[in-house]
């Protein structure tokens, strides 16, 4: 029981210390608010900026979700046609790789330029630098099927089509789900970036115009704002996981 209650106020706890120690930190050593802001300082810029940075996290929100669906339905889609096929596998792998290399900030103009500035380009761009966790996860689930498995699957009259959507696709469940998490996290760059550069709405847009003015501790607050919006979206999806893989869960490290 003790053990279950230390466990839900760790994450409580431990944020609370990181801020404390930053706040002491900021005072004993003196650093100027324009350097790094302590909390207390981002704390009144949260409040004094309120209105501003509920509309545009609202509108970061929309453009990364919209952004992070795409992303799930392309990268699974994608992801089973490459895990099913080694040829497929062996065609795309390189223009995958070559496509994820590129510097997502420098196809930002290239969406400018084809669907002008708005809410469009913020969208894809999260779209974009997201996906590629998903592909690869996906495929990785289905091809470490083990060989025993198919052999014993075949022999029992089991279909190509049958081993993937009773085994393939449910090994794949737990790779999918960790490339979620780090995927989400991959939708607010691109969202963010997207907004910096072709937008003038988001937190993204509101970043650069604290830049410009030497709002130090409305920066942070942005970025304060950016963490609790990924949290919020990464909690769901690890409620969504606890029901659909807890079969999956058998590790007791730690206990």
């Amino acid at each position: 029981m003790k053990r279950s209650l230390s466990l839900r106020l760790a994450p409580y706890l431990f944020t609370i210390a990181f801020f404390v120690l930053w706040e002491i930190a900021c005072r004993v050593f003196s650093i100027s608010a324009f350097i790094l802001p302590p909390p207390s300082a981002i704390w009144g810029a949260l409040v004094q900026y309120q209105r501003p940075l509920a509309i545009n996290a609202f509108h970061t929100l929309w453009m990364t979700s919209a952004g992070f669906a795409l992303s799930i339905v392309f990268g699974l889609l994608l992801g089973l046609l490459v895990g099913s096929s080694k040829l497929i596998h062996a065609g795309l792998n390189p223009l995958l790789v070559g496509f994820n290399s590129i510097p997502k900030v420098a196809v930002v103009p290239i969406l400018v330029i084809w669907f002008g500035v708005g809410s469009l380009p913020p969208v894809l761009t999260a779209f974009v630098i997201s996906f590629f966790p998903i592909v690869v996860n996906v495929a990785t689930g289905l091809v470490t099927i083990e060989p025993e498995t198919e052999d014993v699957l075949k022999a029992l009259g089991a279909s190509r089509l049958d081993i993937m959507t009773k085994v393939g696709i449910p090994r794949s469940l737990p790779y999918l789900f960790g490339a979620l998490k780090v995927s989400i996290t991959l939708a607010y760059v691109g969202s963010v970036i997207g907004e910096q550069n072709a937008s003038n709405q988001g937190v993204g847009n509101l970043i650069t115009r604290a830049s410009a003015d030497f709002n130090v501790p409305l920066i942070f607050a942005a970025l304060i704002v950016l963490a609790v919006l990924g949290v919020f979206l990464v909690a769901i999806v690890d409620v969504v996981e606890n029901r659909m893989t807890g079969w999956a869960k058998r590790s007791q490290l730690g206990n």
